[in-house]
């Protein structure tokens, strides 16, 4: 028993000394880089976006004003597959960091029964175990003796001391994992929203030059009366008829294409919301879709930082690396192990539990340190701190290219602004050309080829800034998931 207590001491007395050197822990402490932010966007027009609340933080059932586009967002966001996906990601990232906080508690085994018997024979080399027989009041025979015999239940413990902080690494780096999980489901629900916003404006785009083109056709009906009633009257030729029909089938060929187009659109937004093909109800106008509004701004650059997944996630993949890098250096250094045992053992099934004869306990301490693994450690090591940097460059990148981004879609929808507002003078003037030729027509004024290039002109001209109007909107929603919008 005194022999006991002094091998536990000598234990108790290593580990004391080893939890002094587990002061000191192995590798570095994460610290954040510093990256290159402008003081603003290129392209900021504080009077467009006004200096109050930045849009990047504006939650999107605010951002977004439209009832049935915020209805389809919210049911993306439910029932989309990726985003599933990627909360079933989130969910075992979880588990992992969880799992490991465990390991800073032993290991612990449990023997329900264990039976052992073997035999050898005389050419063996050695004899019969003695005791076996004389409990059995036998004679051992010269083959096929029983050479060992053991029947015993036991349970059995080992714990690694975290001396060099390697669990604790291993812990920072799966919670920069398990952080890194949730931006990217941050990351697919801003791509859902947009994906959501963009198919539903595509549609009242498509909706819109639907209806430009029939009344496009009507009006080239109307002006095929007119022209057919001078060719009666001798005044033109049959040609007249036959651009003007060509012109009037330009116009109506457009329909069935939009139609395609429509369902093919329908199709992508059930798609994203997790449903079926089928149609999709959707508002008749432009105006009120989302807050674009004087009493949002940009925000500064260094927002980004906080608002974008992907740049959010760039750092938390760099913490992870980081933690990597110490984990491999404490490879490389002494682990400390105990470990212990405590049951029952008999040579016989009947003494199985005989106590106290069929007690056993023990306790072992193991103090280990690689010395030659073929250049393994070293190398996963390097490695590890290379890996570091590449993470730290991609980081760099991302934001660089995140303020780039941000610009452009900052100049792309102010520029888009002025376009529209050309655009519309551009449809105001081919619709007065439309009514001027008609009129000029009917006075012999003007020709039936003036007629029908004005027709023309006010067809391209609608068609035109319907696609423009558009591509503003789009590019207002682009602006917003640049600036980190869409995951709150």
């Amino acid at each position: 028993m005194k022999n006991i207590k002094k091998y536990i001491s000598g234990i108790g007395i290593i580990i004391g000394l080893l939890g002094m050197m587990n002061a000191c822990k192995v590798g570095k402490d994460y610290v954040q880089p510093k990256v290159k932010l402008p003081e603003n966007f290129r392209g900021d027009t504080l009077d467009l976006f006004g200096d109050t609340s930045s849009m990047g933080l504006i939650h999107w059932k605010s951002f977004f004003h439209d009832p049935t586009l915020k209805l389809l967002i919210d049911s993306a966001l439910s029932n989309n597959f990726e985003m599933r996906t990627a909360l079933l990601n989130l969910q075992i990232s979880n588990r992992l960091l969880a799992q490991n906080k465990a390991n800073y508690l032993p290991s612990v085994n449990a023997t329900i029964a264990n039976g052992n018997r073997t035999w050898r024979s005389q050419d063996f080399g050695s004899g019969p175990l003695t005791k076996y027989y004389d409990q059995k009041g036998e004679k051992a025979p010269q083959n096929m003796f029983v050479y060992q015999s053991m029947f015993g239940s036991d349970i059995n413990f080992s714990w690694e001391i975290d001396i060099w902080k390697k669990i604790g690494s291993k812990q920072e780096q799966l919670l920069a994992e398990y952080l890194d999980t949730e931006e990217a489901k941050n990351a697919v629900q801003t791509s859902i929203i947009t994906s959501v916003a963009k198919g539903y404006f595509n549609l009242l785009m498509l909706d819109a030059k639907i209806e430009v083109a029939k009344r496009n056709v009507q009006l080239n009906d109307s002006t095929l009366r007119m022209i057919r009633l001078q060719y009666e009257a001798g005044e033109i030729t049959a040609l007249a008829i036959q651009q003007t029909q060509s012109q009037r089938l330009l116009a109506a060929s457009l329909v069935p294409e939009l139609e395609k187009e429509i369902v093919i659109q329908e199709n992508a937004l059930q798609t994203l919301t997790g449903k079926l093909p089928d149609s999709i109800n959707r508002g008749t106008s432009y105006e009120h879709l989302f807050a674009e509004s004087k009493d949002i701004s940009l925000g500064s650059p260094l927002e980004i930082l906080r608002n974008r997944p992907d740049i959010r996630s760039s750092e938390l993949q760099l913490m992870a690396a980081n933690a990597n890098v110490n984990i491999q250096q404490a490879m490389r250094y002494p682990s400390l192990t105990i470990g212990g045992v405590l049951g029952v053992n008999s040579m016989l099934p009947k003494n199985w539990f005989h106590i106290p004869g069929a007690l056993l306990g023990g306790i072992t301490g193991n103090l280990t340190t690689p010395i030659f693994k073929n250049r393994t450690l070293k190398t996963q090591y390097e490695v590890a701190k290379l890996e570091r940097d590449k993470a730290e460059i991609q980081l760099q990148q991302n934001v660089v290219e995140a303020v780039a981004e941000v610009s452009n879609a900052v100049v792309t929808v102010d520029k888009q602004r002025e376009q529209l507002s050309l655009a519309k003078e551009r449809v105001d003037n081919a619709q007065l050309a439309v009514k001027n030729a008609n009129l000029l027509f009917k006075s012999g004024y003007a020709t039936y080829l003036e007629v029908i290039t004005a027709q023309s002109n006010a067809l391209n001209s609608d068609l035109d800034l319907v696609e423009l109007r558009q591509q503003h909107l789009d590019a207002f929603v682009d602006l917003y998931r640049a600036l980190g919008g869409g995951w709150r």
